[in-house]
């Protein structure tokens, strides 16, 4: 069975930055794609970033380039998401995913991210 367990979460203000992390048990973590999806109030939930399971390809939506990095280290079966300069519109539930080589998905709880002055 595979568990991701998302923290790191939390208030910050406009400016500031927050690192999440996303622990993964129950799976070869070095064979899993990772992501991270976000879900603000009101909204549906969107992809923010992806990378592949080497860490050698990544991609991001165009409102967190520049100022979002997504990394992850095999050997910790962790992957982790630097938000810098949040921003209000940043606020949200975050949310880690893991594709496996068949195709399924796996998700974590969620952690939530409030940037407010």
């Amino acid at each position: 069975q595979v568990r991701l367990v998302e923290s790191g979460g939390g208030l910050v203000q406009p400016g500031e930055s927050l690192r999440l992390s996303c622990a993964v048990s129950g799976f070869t973590f070095s064979r899993l794609a990772m992501s991270w999806y976000r879900q603000a109030p009101g909204k549906e939930r969107e992809l923010v970033t992806t990378i592949t399971t080497t860490g050698f390809s990544t991609n991001y939506i165009d409102s967190v380039k520049g100022r979002f990095t997504i990394f992850r280290d095999n050997a910790k079966s962790t992957v982790y998401l630097q938000m810098n300069t949040l921003k209000p519109e940043d606020t949200a539930v975050y949310y880690c995913r893991a594709r496996d080589p068949s195709g399924n998905e796996h998700w974590g709880q969620g952690t939530q991210v409030t940037v407010s002055s």
